[in-house]
């Protein structure tokens, strides 16, 4: 079949849950396609993950109600109109959510020789969804990497299979700033050799990994592999010899990247793409030894808690997966669980008395904050401890009128 061929009115009845693959993964021709027909369906609702093309616009909510954990990318555009509803839960918690999935909509490589189609570019939470689906419609592209993982589809597991030819959708990084730069320096100069990495999303991950190109014996087990990643792995920085689980294996649940990052993916069997369940366990995490996770934040306050999440009243960021990875890496051996931020935005600071967000991490789960003024770890600390190292990372400008705050107990 192709695209032209699909009727999504033969598909999706009025009150649908519709999950589709998130990012890099997303099959565009396909939601494409869907949101087109969107007003034949009296009503259906849309779970939206991290986008990376341009599909959804605020417009297509006159007849689809939006769901989505994160607030980045072209979620911000519905999340400022008003019409992004969004799920708060940690990320280990979306295959379960998604398992209420009425229609899935995945892209994938072509079959093998045993007949088995590759997710491609993202396993996370397609697998619950895929289990739990009324119907699972499958785009086919044959420019899409067929990367090694613990799930492949089979043509019994497909209702409708569409078959394209297009390149696939692609994540550019931003440079980094100098600022940015300086912290991606700090956090590198914590890591140990033979850590192994998780990493988050945004310029400060990349920036760390960018850092790391003196070090040896590096690991990965993350939520992403992007370019950088490629990078290690072509300086022999990034090896995973040293890894307690998956040793050999870089380990994720997506590819975020561009075309250097899916070439290396194809048929690499020392790159696998796993689900939720196994990325962000809490007892996979633990084992790893020297487990290092490295995730970004809006704001800390003076006791460690962590926004995440929102910024200047609007929801640009995620709870996502990164009290999870802190508390994997705090109960790992000799592993080191980091926030990281730029001290200011713009004129205001981002060490914060009070948070004007939620708290995405608990001050019970904080580890070590980096900015680009220093390294402030806050394990085995009291709240006055917290308050001085806090302070002493803030941007100078700001020390004086945060230490004259009243401290929040």
């Amino acid at each position: 079949m192709t695209v032209a061929d699909l009727d999504f009115r033969d598909i999706v009845r009025a009150g649908d849950f519709v999950v589709w693959g998130q990012a890099c993964a997303e099959p565009v021709p396909l939601t494409e396609r869907l949101l087109a027909q969107r007003a034949e369906f009296g009503g259906i609702t849309c779970f939206l993950g991290i986008p990376v093309a341009d599909t959804v616009t605020p417009e297509h909510a006159d007849h689809i109600r939006f769901v989505g954990y994160c607030g980045s990318g072209g979620n911000r555009a519905l999340a400022a109109a008003g019409v992004l509803d969004i799920y708060p839960g940690h990320y280990s918690t979306l295959p379960a959510y998604v398992s209420r999935a009425n229609v899935v909509l995945v892209q994938c490589a072509p079959p093998d020789a045993r007949g088995r189609y590759s997710l491609s570019l993202a396993d996370d939470y397609l697998t619950a969804a895929i289990d739990s689906a009324r119907v699972v419609v499958a785009e086919v592209n044959d420019q899409a990497p067929a990367t090694s993982g613990s799930r492949y589809l089979t043509a019994r597991d497909i209702d409708i299979e569409v078959r394209t030819s297009r390149p696939v959708v692609r994540s550019l990084s931003t440079p980094a700033s100098p600022e940015v730069t300086a912290i991606g320096e700090r956090i590198a100069a914590v890591v140990p050799d033979g850590a192994t990495l998780q990493f988050g999303i945004g310029s400060v991950p990349e920036a760390v990994l960018g850092a790391l190109g003196e070090h040896n014996d590096l690991g990965i087990h993350s939520g992403i592999l992007t370019d950088a990643v490629v990078d290690l792995i072509d300086k022999g920085v990034v090896t995973n010899d040293r890894k307690t689980a998956d040793r050999g294996v870089s380990v994720a649940a997506l590819l975020l990247g561009s075309p250097r990052l899916f070439d290396h993916a194809h048929h690499n069997p020392a790159v696998s793409l796993r689900p939720i369940e196994y990325t962000h366990d809490p007892a996979r995490l633990a084992a790893q030894h020297r487990f290092v996770a490295i995730n970004s934040a809006i704001e800390v306050d003076l006791t460690g808690q962590v926004n995440a999440e929102v910024a200047g009243g609007r929801y640009v960021g995620a709870v996502g997966g990164g009290a999870e990875f802190l508390r994997g890496a705090a109960r790992s051996a000799g592993g080191v669980p980091i926030v990281a931020l730029p001290a200011t935005a713009g004129a205001r600071t981002r060490i914060v008395g009070r948070l004007s967000g939620p708290v995405s991490t608990a001050r019970s789960d904080a580890g070590v904050v980096v900015t680009e003024y220093g390294v402030a770890d806050l394990r085995g600390t009291t709240l006055s401890e917290r308050r001085e190292r806090l302070l002493a990372i803030a941007h100078p400008d700001h020390r004086e009128a945060l230490r004259a705050k009243e401290f929040p107990c």
